[in-house]
């Protein structure tokens, strides 16, 4: 990434969880047949002409519950005050990986062939000039449940998980820029799926970058990441936590994907997630859980993230 940034070649980038994998291409050699990425395309989507179907089996209650009271109780003892905790759920479409790609409607989608696919909502830094912004997204409701979004607004539980989040994230971008501030606080996106639509509940945090990150954008990533909002707080700790309790491999699920482009760089992080494995199609997801956590809520937020927004 610094090389090409040096060379101000544009370039993609694909960076997993753990900061292990990762994909560096400059855009000019990349091969179609292998990778392919839309970023803030979303009204060029093409409508599906078929019916599909897609069916979710999530890994049961109790299984869930037992690794939500092992985050809890490390709550209850200090060690986190946020944790986002995620599990895989097996799937079943008749939609191919690439199919789900091109008729997905997402802010910024990545489909990687024979691997997985991406539909996130979810920005996760975008620079220009010297500016950086992030965009923490972290709170969700169905619109089934809040018509107009302001039980969301005012849940002391989502609001504890959003701010958590929001500090989380100015300290990271503290790390690698100056004048940090919140620019817009709490603000609200309607996301439609195959058959529901949810709220989701973000804010907007900016800097000026320091000289340094901005040559180089690959020791930039590696300072930032793994994104705050899909982790937890305080950030070193909740990892280990992470790690200890959830006993399967987020891989790419929950990194990082973007494009450098001249004096530009958007980037998303890689929620709303497929891949393809030995035993099938899994959709990974979850959220985050705090000391004003229900177990049976959280349970269902995971079972509803997992979706296609093709309608």
């Amino acid at each position: 990434m610094n090389t090409f940034k040096q060379e101000e070649r544009p370039f993609l980038f694909v960076i997993d969880y753990s900061k292990t994998y990762g994909i560096c291409e400059p855009l000019d050699l990349l091969d179609t047949d292998f990778i392919q990425y839309t970023i803030l395309e979303e009204n060029k989507t093409p409508h599906i002409k078929q019916a599909f179907t897609f069916n979710s089996i999530p890994i049961d209650y109790n299984s869930y519950k037992s690794k939500f009271d092992l985050v809890y109780h490390a709550i209850e003892n200090g060690d986190s005050y946020l944790c986002n905790l995620t599990q895989a759920s097996k799937i079943e479409t008749d939609l191919s990986l690439e199919s789900i790609f091109q008729h997905t409607k997402a802010a910024y989608k990545l489909f990687i062939k024979d691997l997985l696919v991406v539909f996130s909502p979810e920005s996760f830094v975008t620079i220009k000039g010297s500016e950086i912004h992030t965009f923490p997204m972290k709170g969700t409701k169905r619109l089934a449940d809040d018509p107009d979004g302001t039980i969301l607004m005012n849940d002391t539980k989502e609001a504890a998980e959003h701010n958590t989040i929001i500090d989380l994230l100015r300290n990271d971008l503290s790390l690698v820029a100056d004048d940090v501030q919140i620019r817009r606080y709490k603000f609200l996106q309607k996301i439609k799926t195959h058959n529901d639509e949810l709220w989701q509940m973000s804010s907007e945090i900016q800097g000026t970058l320091q000289k340094y990150y901005l040559e180089h954008p690959g020791f930039l990533f590696d300072k930032i990441c793994p994104a705050g909002s899909i982790c937890g707080a305080p950030k070193e700790k909740t990892l280990e936590l992470i790690s200890n309790t959830e006993n399967y491999d987020r891989g790419f699920y929950t990194g990082v994907f973007g494009v450098y482009n001249n004096q530009e760089v958007q980037s998303a992080v890689m929620i709303r997630y497929i891949e393809k494995t030995s035993e099938g199609l899994v959709f990974k997801s979850g959220g985050g859980i705090t000391f004003h956590s229900n177990a049976e809520q959280e349970y269902q937020e995971l079972i509803h993230k997992v979706y296609v927004p093709i309608f």
